[in-house]
């Protein structure tokens, strides 16, 4: 069993590309005349403090104040955030200047010069005191300004994280769903697929056992076969190749069993399959819609399916049936699973591996599909 996934993987290099960068900024920060060893120690804590305050903003004040509402809330705890980093650490530095740094604590002359400059100065009047203004001192300020950009950065990468994981999360419920739903429909489908087919597919064999008793059994076959293949070959959530295009071949053997014999059924595969897993009933939409609509009693149709492997990943698909004007050419009709559940399963099963066209060639009266899938990615 691997230690990590591979999206808790991603995610431990993320936060560690974060807090490596956060380093190297407040390592970079300027040292303000402290001492070297006092300023990294300063900064290993002030460190410490952006990793409390990032996972408290990612794992608490997003989910519960930002997303839950709660707007003004968290504008009180950024503020509070901020100020509760920035002014402590000026405080902190303030200390260790005055306690450890070097005796000047402001900008101005060096003791020399300014030695010379009392000597020069004209005294001051007798009653009156002469009193040099105080020049400005770093002590005055309440915040580093480079801590609190530190600070508003951890905050801000935090909130984008908390948003980009919370986001990764609802796709993969939603996917979830997606796929309970989907797994749903295709017991539904193995419902479904058997009322209509199934009864007349026994009534056929009736007749065949009257007439051919040899051709009965052998549709007895066959139509175990499929039941077999759905009810049980099926359970896994994929198939293998071969036992896909057996299935289509024995609904197509079967369904012409009370096809006129002006309906031309063509079903080309290749002479050896290379195996492969592909979700079970995949393409019997494509081949179930062709005999719904491109049958016809009185005038000549057919129905041309031609299976295609190019490599052992990949797998062509292409249906061509006639179309009539008194008969319904929509395809996605509220019998089997439809056109429209099987784009989504394509969607959610084969994403960005597949290529669908559904087209109706007027001048041809045809009805024409082409998939292409890439079974293994």
């Amino acid at each position: 069993m691997p230690l990590f996934t591979s999206r808790q993987a991603q995610t431990f290099l993320l936060h560690a590309l974060i807090w490596v960068l956060l380093g190297v900024l407040l390592v970079l920060q300027p040292s303000n005349r402290l001492p070297q060893t006092h300023f990294y120690l300063l900064q290993a804590v002030l460190f410490v403090v952006s990793l409390g305050v990032f996972y408290v903003n990612a794992y608490w004040a997003v989910p519960h104040l930002l997303y839950g509402r709660r707007l003004l809330r968290y504008m009180l705890f950024l503020v509070v955030a901020v100020l509760g980093v920035t002014v402590p650490y000026r405080q902190v530095q303030s200390y260790i200047e005055t306690t450890y740094g070097p005796q000047r604590r402001f900008f101005g002359p060096p003791p020399s010069e300014m030695q010379a400059n009392q000597q020069t100065r004209p005294s001051a009047k007798p009653g009156r005191s002469f009193r040099r203004p105080q020049p400005w001192s770093r002590r005055q300020e309440w915040v580093n300004p480079a801590v609190m950009l530190s600070t508003l950065l951890v905050l801000g990468l935090s909130t984008s994280v908390a948003a980009v994981q919370r986001g990764q999360r609802e796709a993969r419920i939603r996917q979830a769903l997606e796929q309970e739903k989907l797994s749903t429909e295709l017991a539904w489908l193995k419902a479904q697929i058997n009322p209509h087919f199934f009864f007349n597919t026994l009534n056929n064999i009736y007749a065949l056992t009257l007439l051919d008793g040899d051709q009965a059994r052998e549709a007895i076959h066959r139509l175990s076969r499929m039941m077999r293949y759905v009810l049980y070959d099926t359970q896994s959530g994929t198939a293998p190749l071969s036992q896909e295009l057996l299935f289509i071949r024995d609904y197509i053997d079967l369904m012409q069993l009370r096809l006129p014999e002006n309906v031309e059924v063509r079903y080309q595969t290749p002479d050896v399959v290379q195996e492969a897993p592909i979700a079970p009933m995949l393409l019997l939409t494509f081949v179930e819609n062709a005999f719904k609509h491109g049958v016809s009693a009185l005038a000549p149709s057919y129905i041309h399916i031609v299976v295609q492997q190019p490599t052992t990943s990949t797998l062509e698909v292409e249906v061509r049936n006639s179309i009539f004007p008194d008969r319904p050419v929509a395809l996605d009709e509220n019998h089997g699973i439809g056109l429209t559940n099987t784009r989504r399963r394509l969607a959610l099963l084969y994403p960005d591996r597949h290529t669908l066209t559904v087209t109706e060639r007027m001048p041809g009266r045809e009805y024409y599909v082409r998939l292409t899938l890439t079974l293994q990615p």
